[in-house]
């Protein structure tokens, strides 16, 4: 494994309520020198929650994504505020954006979107044992559910609309454990 590049200086490039640009001067092992910009981390991170109701339905939610100035269908997620853990925040989320909690909950992977551009982590969390409890959440306007059969996420990864690659590897990473643990419904 490689040595890590020694940091030489980090300058303040840009910063708005949710972004904050810095600027990383790098020198390498080999003595080359590089400048690179980078979206840095800020607070605890994320959660993205990839519930499964006893029938064996996934509760998905449909809502506005800035970035593309469409709706989109995706998983409930959300950040992870001061004092929480990851499986605290995303059963949270979960009552906030969809409407029921979870007795059990399984962390399955911290990732990231873009390594080379963002500091930004999310932890995919895996939701099961779900009871109907709501909790007021911080959307601009009620966010649709959407209920999808488990064994059908080929055919929702293919849908236009459900287009974030992090949901797309959530699912895929939650049908690998359910199959691994012996976990999925009959």
């Amino acid at each position: 494994m490689p040595r890590k590049p020694d940091i030489l200086k980090l300058t303040p490039v840009a910063e708005s309520r949710l972004f904050k640009i810095e600027a990383i001067d790098l020198r390498f092992s080999n003595g080359a020198e590089r400048r690179f910009e980078r979206l840095a981390a800020r607070g605890q991170g994320a959660v993205m929650v990839v519930a499964l109701t006893a029938e064996n339905e996934l509760l998905l939610i449909r809502e506005y994504a800035a970035g593309l100035h469409e709706y989109v269908l995706t998983l409930p997620k959300g950040l992870i505020d001061p004092g929480e853990d990851a499986l605290t925040a995303a059963n949270r989320e979960l009552q906030e954006e969809v409407g029921f909690g979870a007795r059990q909950l399984y962390p399955l992977k911290r990732m990231s979107s873009a390594p080379n551009y963002m500091g930004h982590r999310m932890d995919v969390i895996l939701a099961l044992d779900l009871y109907p409890s709501q909790l007021e959440g911080d959307e601009p306007e009620p966010l649709e559910l959407v209920r999808w059969p488990f064994d059908q996420l080929e055919e929702l990864a293919q849908l236009e609309e459900f287009c974030e690659g992090r949901a797309v590897a959530a699912l895929f990473l939650a049908r690998h454990w359910l199959e691994t643990h012996d976990a999925l419904p009959d």
